[in-house]
């Protein structure tokens, strides 16, 4: 953290609520995407700020597909914190978990948040155990009254432990 900033990297698989996140938390947050046969998908990243407590929390979203590690490689040099967003309405995937195995190995603060805890058939107990050695959120990514508390929270928990 330098200067009163702060600069959260937000990783996740493809349509795991990343970009949904970060536009719950700040209304204003570009985005760059393109169309494909399976939907708007993040190419490049998302990015948005807010401020908690006098910080300028920066997030910077990353692509959900494995070919574009290069961009997630760039994106995270330099990052202070990083949330995993997690898909809670399926089961997780290797990709989710293989992310969560590299940036617990980054010793950074990490959080994980299940996302699409609402949905009918999600299962925010089985996947939080397998995250239980992180700090784990249940949100809503696309409702800000339920992404923004988890936030603060874990911005809180970065402050603390400065």
């Amino acid at each position: 953290m330098a200067g009163g900033k702060l600069k959260i990297v937000v990783f996740g698989a493809y349509n795991a609520g990343k970009s949904s996140f970060i536009q719950a938390v700040d209304p204003d947050a570009r985005h760059v995407e393109a169309h494909t046969n399976e939907g708007d998908t993040t190419v490049a990243l998302d990015y948005g700020r807010v401020e908690i407590h006098s910080l300028q929390v920066h997030l910077f979203g990353t692509p959900g597909q494995e070919r574009f590690e290069f961009v997630r490689e760039i994106i995270s040099r330099g990052m202070d914190a990083a949330i995993l967003l997690v898909d809670c309405s399926v089961a997780a995937d290797e990709f989710t978990m293989n992310l969560y195995d590299t940036l617990a190995k980054k010793n950074i603060p990490l959080a994980v948040m299940l996302n699409k805890c609402d949905l009918a058939g999600a299962c925010p107990g089985t996947l939080r155990a397998a995250f239980e050695n992180s700090q784990v959120y249940e949100i809503c990514a696309s409702e800000r009254a339920r992404a923004m508390p988890a936030l603060v929270a874990f911005v809180e928990t970065l402050v603390r432990d400065l």
